[in-house]
């Protein structure tokens, strides 16, 4: 059975892997999350996607902001 750290570790990668794909930055991605009325700063969402620790919501929002409109797992 697979471990809650190695899902953690996918989702991370999941989101860095789009926000590479799409050039963008984190700073760059608070900006696109605030467009759609989701507040953060810089700071915390590195820390966030670091730890690997959010919601499935909060993926989301995120790939969503980024234009993602599919997904290969």
């Amino acid at each position: 059975m697979v471990e809650r750290t190695d899902w953690e570790e996918m989702a991370k990668g999941l989101l860095r892997g789009e926000m590479a794909r799409k050039a963008v930055t984190y700073a760059q991605l608070v900006e696109k999350l605030a467009a759609i009325g989701i507040e953060d700063n810089e700071r915390n969402l590195r820390n966030k996607v670091s730890r690997g620790k959010f919601t499935a919501g909060f993926l989301l929002q995120c790939l969503s902001a980024l234009g993602c409109d599919t997904l290969r797992l």
